[in-house]
């Protein structure tokens, strides 16, 4: 059995996630941690039936008593670099689904994953759909370099873009040269109207209640447009992912990005 600490256990991903990684054959929850929810069983803020496991609010103390084979964090940005510092010298290998990393901390993680001989999988989105939206996006760049990306999600999200935008525009500029879209001369009438600018791509935020998460990549050319669009219609599309880096994660080394590592 696969032993998991997780990280966010009371917030709406981690109650979702934990439930599913309970369901699982050949892993099990041995401590759950989260600011908020000291006490509360994990089983029941999962859904379930109690479990007598009970939320912690200290991480390193879980860390010492519980001796997880792998950490799960679905926590905020203000939180997952501390768990990480924590949580990283004592060479636990963590899966992580929280996103809104800066450049220099995903640097910081790499260093510490690679200082402790310890892996960490980076997953902006657990979703094999989303996984393949990117691969998809990142091929037609190559054919049509003009592209805007619409990511959409819930109004509690933290971060914008999204980790899922971040990734796509990343994988598009590897495949063309930067330039500006648009006309030379246009103007914003509101200020931040054209969205977000990565390396002259387009990116828009959209943040509502009644979304999940969903992404359109579009692209346009003379004559044509070409969008590929992936809809996470509710959070259980982000557990086969979740579960398949939590049984890969011992056989990786340092950081790695990206759920399509692994598969």
């Amino acid at each position: 059995m696969i032993r998991v600490l997780m990280c966010g256990a009371c917030g709406r991903m981690g109650r979702l996630m934990s439930a599913g990684i309970m369901a699982a054959p050949d892993m099990e929850i041995v401590s759950a941690v989260d600011i908020i929810g000291n006490g509360h069983d994990v089983g029941v803020l999962a859904g379930g039936e109690p479990t007598g496991l009970p939320v912690k609010a200290d991480l390193l103390s879980s860390i010492h008593t519980d001796k997880p084979d792998v950490l799960v964090d679905f926590t905020n940005p203000q939180s997952v670099m501390k768990n990480l510092r924590i949580v990283l010298p004592y060479s636990v290998p963590c899966v992580v689904g929280t996103t809104g990393f800066t450049e220099p901390e995903l640097k910081e993680v790499g260093e510490l994953a690679t200082q402790y001989q310890t892996a960490v999988l980076y997953a902006p989105n657990f979703a094999l759909g989303a996984v393949l939206m990117m691969d998809f996006a990142k091929t037609a760049a190559r054919y049509f370099p003009h592209v805007e990306i619409i990511e959409r999600h819930h109004d509690q999200k933290l971060d914008a873009p999204s980790g899922t935008a971040l990734a796509t525009l990343d994988l598009i500029a590897k495949e063309r040269d930067e330039f500006v879209q648009g006309a030379a001369n246009e103007q914003e009438k509101i200020a931040g109207a054209r969205g977000g600018c990565f390396q002259g791509a387009r990116v828009h935020s959209v943040r509502l209640p009644g979304y999940v998460a969903s992404q359109e990549v579009v692209f346009g050319a003379t004559g044509q447009l070409l969008t590929i669009r992936h809809d996470a219609m509710s959070r259980d599309c982000f557990l086969p992912g979740l579960l398949l880096a939590i049984r890969k994660i011992s056989q990786l080394k340092g950081l790695v990005v990206g759920l399509e590592k692994i598969i």
